[in-house]
C-alpha cells in the first residue's frame, strides 16, 4: 500500500512539473515552510490552517503568511500538527512582502502509521507566476492515507 502512494505520488510530481516554468526561466528565490494543525481525514478531503515564514535567498528576509490547505480525494485518518517546506521558483528574482500571496493548486499524497511523511506539488500564487516545488516535505505523527488534489490559499501577515 505504500508502494502504491509513492506511485501516485511521483506520478503526480511529474505531471505538475510539466505545467510549471522551466527552469531557465525561473529562479529560485528562498524556502518555505509552514507550521500546520492537526487533521482529521473526512474520507473525501480534509482541512488544516497554516502558519508560513518565507525566507528569501538574496537578500535574506522573512515574511510571515497564514494559510489554509484544502485536499479533495482519498483521506483516511488522524495526524497532529505537522510542517511542510517546500522551495520556491518564481519567474523573476524579484521578491518582497505577498509576493506569495494568492492561491495555489496541485497533486498531494500522504501516508503515516505513527511517523508519517508527505509529498505537495503546487502552482500559483500572483498571476500565477510562483511554483512551490518540486516537492514539499510533510512530516507528521498519527495513522493517515491521504492523495488527491490540494488547494492552498495563503495570506499575507508582514515581516519578521
Amino acid at each position: 500500500m505504500r508502494n502504491l502512494l509513492l506511485a501516485i505520488i511521483c506520478g503526480s510530481a511529474l505531471i505538475c512539473a510539466d505545467t510549471l516554468p522551466a527552469r531557465a526561466e525561473a529562479f529560485r528565490v528562498g524556502r518555505l515552510i509552514c507550521a500546520s494543525t492537526p487533521r482529521v481525514g473526512l474520507v473525501l478531503g480534509s482541512a488544516q490552517e497554516l502558519r508560513c515564514v518565507f525566507t528569501t535567498t538574496r537578500p535574506t528576509r522573512r515574511y510571515v503568511y497564514e494559510g489554509r490547505i484544502r485536499r479533495v480525494g482519498l483521506d483516511i485518518g488522524v495526524t497532529s500538527a505537522g510542517s511542510l517546506s517546500w522551495a520556491v521558483f518564481a519567474r523573476n528574482s524579484r521578491v518582497g512582502p505577498g509576493t506569495l500571496r494568492g492561491s495555489y493548486v496541485g497533486a498531494s499524497g500522504n501516508v503515516a502509521f505513527g511517523p508519517g511523511l508527505g509529498a505537495n506539488v503546487l502552482i500559483g500564487g500572483s498571476r500565477r507566476t510562483i511554483a512551490l516545488q518540486p516537492l514539499s516535505i510533510e512530516r507528521s505523527i498519527g495513522l493517515n492515507l491521504a492523495a488527491g488534489i490540494t488547494n492552498l490559499t495563503l495570506g499575507a501577515r508582514g515581516r519578521r
